[in-house]
Parts: structure tokens; C-alpha cells; sequence
């Protein structure tokens, strides 16, 4: 096309001499007028809907999905998108320290900080109970110790059993109620029954050394009921608010889900850091200096007091921050059930999630219950080594340090896990399956040699396999199994898949702490190995690799199996690389068909624009204001909404209650005849319709930090 033609999509000055037509004159800023009943051709489509249905991030130019490239060429086009993408991150960070040199601190605190910030307070509470053990069998053998005389076994057995038990109750019930009732309210619900969990422990008292151990024990129940909580809320709001407009696909979801809700869950792991340094610091405060025997009654109390009641201020503080400043932790769930008219609990998605993902949930079920077994047979090594390390030393600070140590080892594969989760050639699948590999070596091999590698001339080599176990667990399944639990599942029932795996796993942290008081060392290292093989093999098996696809592709999908027509569904979430082996083997993939499901996802849009529509004109004609109260942020560009206002039948402004993909939509008939070419069907440029233009409401393009003005 010559320079000197007018084209209808750019702007142009109105032609002299020409009568102006009753609008005024064209200047090329009128949107397109689509006739309706002509169907546009397909480049006029991808033109109008590239930005939403190929985004740049995971499709060609040419519209060739990322995982459907050669070899050669997906490397590239993925290492291209990587590192475009950090190059961008690292120029926003050295803005915000332009301006601010504590800026990313701020960033930090707010976006990884405070979503975890509950199950921070988890890891510091729960892994105190490990830590203070050893104080209370040097204060209190007559309960704690192998000839106990004031205190029933049984009780002193449960008081870790209740801790479990409470927490599995926690993951089974508050999933449940996450699902039902909301994310916010379970919330609250967790951080609330914290609080007055820790004050209970703080305040554990009894007339007796028994009745103390009771009073410790039910309070430990207590308190694990809103830690079990935090597993499947945390998790799910984490991940459906991974985006601060409220969207689900976007370029950040794809990019950078993993990291955002890992670096939430790696506070655990900050939480057993401080927790172990603020013991070793009051035990010093109130044993004048000293960490040696014997230890005072006084000294005991005041420390393990003062290691629960310091956490329930910031408990405190969680209960006020979730309750007047989360208002919105349930709009997708809210989204979710509107679109399918469901008002309780979606039983209906229950029975068909364990209908057609029952390979998944065995997956995440099954590899958090191997993960468990090993996190808890981890300890093994630290008592073998310290034995040999310490001399016999009696002080409870030497395992306290070695403690310290190995959870600073442990907080580096939270955040290389972190690093690494979204990165599309290692990824979730990739990482848990290394991660039990190596767990299992770790373990495998001191087994058949527990003699040499117990002695003085085996020990470092011992010293440093316990090192790197707690590694890889963290850069693994630890890490891993939080993450897949609740996003390979759809958001009806994410809550209970995820509070349901979760209580899988402490049912393995319960048969190790059971088992392992019937059975002696070696036997125990002979048991151990095999649950990080039985992990690698389900993770190979039945885990989907769900790296770079992003949440609301993973909905779409399920809008089709929950009309009972998953047939009908073409689009990236079948992709063989986003299927499980099993789901493979059982054909869930031979329905992918990237050019139908072009042309599905403009129907579909056409649908969702349509029901929006509906709303709006309801409102209308009610008179009520209909702007600021949708759920989800709209999305799409004005070129978007004057095509589908001029290609779409009347009859889909009708609510007659129908739901499912398209029911109402124009039929595309292939021996209709396409678009002519003229004025109304000249190619609109990519600079009119591109999503940052003036008239596109753009979606984020990272994760990467922003400053306070720009947000």
C-alpha cells in the first residue's frame, strides 16, 4: 500500500474538498465497522485478538506455541523471554534504588513477606516444639527420659502425635471451609485460632509435671488445627492473587507464579531460623552466659515461655492485617462459583476433579506423604554425627548450632527453588524429581555402611550428605509440593485438593515419628531411601508439569469439563507438555488442536464479553451504577469490544439462564463466504491494537518490583 493512501485505522487529516458526512469527517480514529453477518478472515482476527489469545511471552510471531517449536528454536525463543524478562526486572529494581535505595526492601516485605507471613509463624512454633525437646529431657528426665517416673509415656508420645494429628484436622477441615465459606474468612479463622493457641502454650500449666505435659499436648492440638489452615489458604491465595488487579492470565501469572508463592512458603523457613536463634539467645540470657548443664527450673521456663509469647504479637498483628486489609482474598473463588451458579460448596467440581485429575491428586497426595518421611528422617543424621562430633557433649546448645547451620543450608534451597520454578527447561516437575533423587542417594547410601560413616573417619563424609539432603529437600519436594497441590486443580475445589494432599504428607511425618520408636538406627536407615524412589516414580508418572501455563488456561479448560464436554476443549492445557505420563497414556491430549482453539478462545471471549454485557445493560435498566463492582478487570482493547458488538447475535443479550462455553454464539459455517476485502476489512496495525496503546487496558507485563509511585 502506497504512503500517500488514507487508511481507516491510522490517523490522518480529513481530506479537503470532501463533504463531510453527518458524523464529520474521517480521520482514521473511527473503530472499525464490522457488518454482521460476514465472517472476518482469520488474519483480521489474529490482528484484533493477538495480544489476548498469543501473547508474546509463550507464542512466536507466527502464533507457533513455545513447547511446539524444535528443539533448537524453543531454546532460543525461551531464553530470549527469560532473559528479556530479567533484563527488565533488574532496570526496575535499579529505578526503584534511584530513588529510594530501601525500595526493594519495602517491595520484598510487602509482596513475599507478608503472604507468608503465617506460615512463617508455622515453621518458628512448630519446629520450637523439636528444638525445646532436648531442654526438657536435661530438665525433666523423670518425664522425658528413658526411666520417666512422674509421667506416662503415652503422654509424652502425644504430645507430638496431637501436634500432627491437629495439624492433618487443620488441612482436611479449613480447605474444606476455604472452598465453602471463602479464602478471606479462612484467613482470619487461621490467624486467630493461632494467636490463642500460643497464648495457651505460653500460659501451660498444671498441678502436676503430668498434668503440665497434658495441658502442653491439647494446646499443641489446638494450635496445629490454624497451622494446618495456613497450608491450603496460603497457598490458594497466594496463587489467585499473584496479580494486584485481580486477573488470572496475564504475563505475570505465566512467568512468575512459582516464584511468587514459593518465596511466600520459604518463610517457614525463616521462621525455624529465627526460632533457633532466639533460643540459643535466651537460654544464654537466662543461664548467665552459659549453655552447659545442669539448667535451672527458672531458666527453662522463662525461655520456652518467652519462645511463644513473643510470636503471638506478630500473630496479633496477622489477625488485624487479614481482617481490614485482604478485603478482596476470595473474588476469584467468587468469580468461579458465579459462573456456574453455585452459592456453597461445589460438590459437583469435587466429583468430577476426582473423576478426571485422580491421577493428579494421587500425584500430590502420594509425593507429599514421601516428602513428609524424609523432612522428618532428616533428623536421623544430625543425632549420628553430633555424637561423634561433640565428644558426648551433654549441652543442648551443640545441637541448637548444628541445627542453625543446617537451616541456613536449607533457607538457600527455598530460594534457588524459588529462582528456578518458573524456569520452562527445569521447572516443578523437573526440580521434584531431582530433589527425591538425591534425597534418596543421601540416604542410600550411609545405609549399607552406617558403621564406617558413623566413625571418626566416615564422618564428614556423613556430615555433608545430612548438609545436602536438607538442600535438595528444600530445592524439591518441600518446596514443590506446596506449589502443585493446589495449582494443578481448579479454583472450586483448589482448598480441599491442596488441605487434602496436605494432610497426606503429615500422615507420613506421623508413621516416621510412630515407626521410628519401634525400630533402631540402622533399620531405620534401611526404610527411609525407598520413600524418595516411590516419590520420583509418582512424580514421573502422574504429575503434569504445569511450568509457564498460566491459571486462567487451566479455568478455561475446566469450564469445558464441568459442561460435560472436555472433547471440546483444543488448547494449551492438553498439550503433551502440560500432561501427566498417565494422563497421556489415557489420551486427555489428542484433542490438542492450536488452530480450533484460535478460534474457541474468540467464541469463548465472545461469551464472557456477552455475559458482561448482559449485566451491564440489567443494570441499566435498573439503575444501578455499574462501574467499579466487577470481579475480574476487564481486559479488553475498544477494538475488541466494537468487533464483538457488530459480529455478535442479539440473542446472546438474553439471559436465559444457559452457561458453557458459546452457546449463543454466531455460527461459523466454513462455506460461508469470507470478509470481502474493502475499507471495513483493511489490516488494522499492530500499533492501533497493541495492548499499552491508549485505548487497551493493559496487563502487567512481570513480577518485577515497582515502586511505591508507580504502583
Amino acid at each position: 500500500m502506497d504512503d500517500d493512501v488514507m487508511r481507516p485505522d491510522t490517523h490522518h487529516d480529513p481530506t479537503p474538498g470532501l463533504i463531510p458526512v453527518p458524523h464529520g469527517p474521517a480521520t482514521g480514529d473511527e473503530a472499525l465497522q464490522l457488518p454482521f453477518g460476514h465472517t472476518p478472515d482469520p488474519d483480521h482476527e489474529k490482528a484484533i485478538f493477538g495480544y489476548l489469545t498469543q501473547p508474546d511471552d509463550i507464542y512466536t510471531k507466527d502464533g507457533t506455541y513455545w513447547a511446539d517449536l524444535p528443539l533448537r528454536e524453543r531454546i532460543a525463543f525461551v531464553n530470549k523471554v527469560q532473559n528479556e524478562e530479567a533484563k527488565q526486572e533488574l532496570k526496575a529494581i535499579g529505578r526503584m534504588m534511584k530513588k529510594d535505595p530501601l525500595s526493594p526492601v519495602s517491595w520484598y516485605f510487602r509482596n513475599a513477606v507478608l503472604p507468608g507471613a503465617g506460615l512463617g509463624l508455622e515453621g518458628y512454633v512448630l519446629f520450637s516444639i523439636g528444638n525445646i525437646e532436648p531442654l526438657f529431657k536435661a530438665t525433666w528426665p523423670q518425664c522425658w527420659g528413658h526411666n520417666a517416673t512422674e509421667c506416662s509415656s503415652n503422654w509424652i508420645a502425644a504430645v507430638t502425635y496431637l501436634e500432627v494429628i491437629g495439624i492433618m484436622v487443620g488441612q482436611l477441615v479449613v480447605g474444606v471451609i476455604g472452598d465453602w465459606i471463602g479464602r478471606r474468612w479462612g484467613l482470619i479463622q487461621d490467624a486467630a485460632i493461632m494467636f490463642v493457641g500460643l497464648l495457651m502454650l505460653t500460659a501451660s500449666w498444671g498441678l502436676t509435671l503430668q498434668g503440665w505435659v497434658i495441658c502442653y499436648a491439647w494446646s499443641l492440638f489446638f494450635y496445629g488445627f490454624g497451622v494446618g489452615g495456613e497450608y491450603p489458604i496460603t497457598a490458594t491465595s497466594s496463587m489467585e492473587n499473584s496479580v494486584a488487579s485481580g486477573k488470572l492470565s496475564t504475563r505475570n501469572d505465566r512467568l512468575h507464579r512459582g516464584r511468587k508463592v514459593t518465596t511466600a512458603f520459604l518463610m517457614q523457613g525463616w521462621g525455624q531460623l529465627i526460632n533457633q536463634a532466639l533460643l540459643i539467645i535466651l537460654l544464654l540470657i537466662f543461664h548467665a552466659g552459659s549453655g552447659s548443664p545442669p539448667y535451672g527450673l527458672a531458666t527453662v521456663q522463662w525461655t520456652f515461655r518467652l519462645s511463644f509469647a513473643i510470636p503471638a504479637v506478630g500473630t496479633l498483628w496477622l489477625v488485624y492485617y487479614r481482617t481490614y486489609k485482604m478485603p478482596h482474598a476470595s473474588r476469584q473463588l467468587i468469580a468461579a462459583k458465579k459462573k456456574t451458579n453455585v452459592t456453597g460448596y461445589d460438590f459437583d467440581s469435587l466429583a468430577m476433579t476426582t473423576r478426571h485429575f485422580g491421577g493428579r491428586l494421587l500425584a500430590t497426595a502420594g509425593c507429599w506423604f514421601c516428602n513428609d518421611v524424609f523432612f522428618y528422617g532428616n533428623k536421623l543424621f544430625q543425632a549420628q554425627f553430633i555424637a561423634v562430633i561433640s565428644g558426648g557433649s551433654s549441652s543442648v546448645l551443640t545441637g541448637w548450632i548444628w541445627n542453625l547451620y543446617n537451616v541456613i543450608i536449607s533457607l538457600v534451597g527455598y530460594y534457588l527453588a524459588s529462582l528456578l520454578m518458573d524456569n520452562r527447561f527445569y521447572g516443578r516437575k523437573m526440580m521434584q524429581q531431582v530433589g527425591f533423587l538425591m534425597c534418596f542417594i543421601m540416604f542410600v547410601v550411609p545405609a549399607f555402611k552406617l558403621e564406617y560413616y558413623t566413625s571418626p573417619a566416615g564422618i564428614k563424609s556423613f556430615q555433608a550428605m545430612y548438609f545436602l539432603s536438607s538442600f535438595f529437600n528444600q530445592f524439591g519436594p518441600n518446596s514443590v509440593t506446596f506449589l502443585v497441590a493446589g495449582e494443578v486443580f481448579p479454583t472450586p475445589i483448589r482448598a480441599s485438593a491442596h488441605g487434602f494432599s496436605a494432610c497426606c504428607g503429615k500422615a507420613g511425618a506421623l508413621l516416621a515419628s510412630v515407626l521410628y520408636n519401634y525400630i533402631d538406627t540402622q533399620t531405620k536407615f534401611y526404610v527411609v531411601p525407598w520413600f524418595g524412589l516411590a516419590g520420583m516414580i509418582l512424580t514421573w508418572l502422574f504429575l503434569p508439569d504445569t511450568t509457564g501455563l498460566d491459571l486462567k488456561e487451566q479455568e478455561r479448560r475446566w469450564s469445558y469439563i464441568r459442561t460435560g464436554k472436555p472433547e471440546d476443549y483444543h488448547g494449551i492445557a492438553i498439550h503433551p507438555m502440560h500432561l501427566s505420563l498417565w494422563e497421556r497414556l489415557r489420551g486427555v491430549g489428542k484433542h490438542y488442536n492450536p488452530e480450533l482453539d484460535h478460534k474457541q478462545k474468540i467464541e469463548d471471549m465472545r461469551e464472557e464479553w456477552a455475559g458482561k454485557e448482559r449485566m451491564r445493560r440489567e443494570k441499566e435498566v435498573n439503575g444501578q451504577n455499574s462501574m467499579g463492582d466487577d470481579l475480574e478487570v476487564d481486559d479488553f482493547n475498544d477494538q475488541v469490544h466494537q468487533y464483538f458488538r457488530n459480529t455478535t447475535d442479539q440473542g446472546m443479550f438474553v439471559n436465559d439462564g444457559s452457561a458453557g462455553p458459546s452457546t449463543h454464539s454466531r455460527s461459523r459455517n466454513n462455506s460461508e463466504p469470507p470478509f470481502a476485502s474493502g475499507a471495513n476489512s483493511k489490516e488494522v496495525t499492530q500499533e492501533k491494537i497493541r495492548p499499552d496503546s491508549p485505548s487497551t487496558t493493559q496487563t502487567p507485563s512481570s513480577t518485577r518490583p515497582v515502586s511505591e509511585k508507580e504502583q
